[in-house]
């Protein structure tokens, strides 16, 4: 579905997206397949070729953060420091982008990698060698806390334990994040939004994005549930907006963990099908935490399970079309730029 760019001119920073070759695991899937499975498959293979090609679709997008997924590590090597292997790969990317060959975008200007922060106070080691690779642009870590009881959820992505956010360990690896300028990218699903409050409240000078708007849940044991549970997501993420230290990612609801029955790689609704189906979750976010703390995000190629790329920020645009030109600078670029401090204008 080609639809005409919304505000064409509107700078955008893209604060989380992937990079991956994801070709092998698809070789090997077998059926039946989780629908998350089914979004690996939709794209197997998202490099730079394929990242540039959607961020040259219309919309004015200026630089982008790349966030971690499990991409490129070391093939040997002390195990905690096999992750470093995506922060180089990212950061030989960002300098292929940085020359301006590929045009004026600054893709990865900024880029959140993996530390297994059950490693507590040792985790400085894995910090220092992502940040010798990160060619100055390495900015956090994302250590997924996502889990549920029922793994028809997360399907392969069930692999964490339940109530890693309360684990001393990890609350001490995100006290070190702080101490070294360094950010925690939170990604959890909404049943576990008040352990993340609890987390950011433990850890005040380590800044938190919460990633996903907090993966509201319409599958599983959700299933049919994701309207009825909307009141307990409210208050988590008026909670968790109350703390300073923490931000929020607004996107993410493309994705199939939500179980929206009409999106979907058969079902491409419109921008203006997909801004109603997502105001409710980005409105409450923007009053809550307010423009300065609030940055919209692609999730590409995940997202692209729901919407194209054009489509995906033509709908954003469409939710924020009554913000003054303030607010939009916030939200789509200045926000993002800040919390990871781009060198960037915006």
């Amino acid at each position: 579905m080609n639809e005409p760019i919304l505000e064409p001119d509107l700078p955008i920073v893209d604060p989380h997206h992937h990079l991956w070759d994801r070709r092998q695991r698809v070789a090997d899937m077998r059926p039946p397949l989780h629908a998350f499975e089914k979004t690996i498959q939709l794209t197997p293979l998202y490099l730079l070729d394929q990242l540039l090609a959607d961020l040259n679709t219309g919309h004015n997008v200026i630089a982008t953060v790349h966030v971690q997924c499990g991409a490129f590590y070391r093939a040997d090597g002390p195990e905690e420091l096999r992750p470093v292997g995506e922060t180089e790969f990212i950061n030989g990317v960002a300098a292929m982008s940085a020359s301006g060959l590929y045009g004026p975008v600054r893709a990865c200007a900024g880029m959140v990698g993996f530390a297994d922060l059950r490693l507590g106070n040792n985790v400085d080691a894995v910090l220092e060698a992502h940040e010798a690779a990160g060619g100055g642009r390495f900015r956090g870590v994302r250590h997924m806390l996502a889990h549920d009881d029922d793994p028809a959820v997360l399907g392969p992505l069930a692999a964490m334990p339940a109530g890693l956010a309360s684990d001393s360990a990890v609350r001490n690896a995100v006290r070190r994040l702080g101490a070294r300028n360094l950010s925690f990218d939170a990604w959890a699903l909404e049943p576990q939004l008040p352990e993340i409050a609890d987390l950011a409240q433990a850890c005040p000078e380590t800044a938190i994005v919460l990633n996903h708007v907090g993966t509201p849940l319409g599958v599983g044991r959700y299933a049919g549930k994701r309207e009825e549970r909307f009141p307990i997501w409210r208050d988590s993420i008026r909670r968790l907006a109350a703390l300073p230290n923490v931000h929020v990612k607004l996107g993410g609801l493309a994705m199939p963990f939500l179980g929206f029955a009409a999106m979907g790689p058969d079902e491409r609704p419109s921008s203006q099908q997909l801004a109603e189906l997502w105001r409710p979750w980005i409105e409450t976010c923007i009053e809550a935490f307010g423009p300065q703390r609030s940055m919209f995000e692609s999730n590409f190629p995940v997202d692209r399970w729901g919407a194209s790329y054009a489509t995906l920020w033509n709908a954003f645009k469409r939710i924020t079309a009554g913000a003054s030109s303030t607010e939009k600078q916030a939200l789509y670029a200045g926000a993002a730029s800040a919390f990871y401090r781009l060198n960037i204008p915006a």
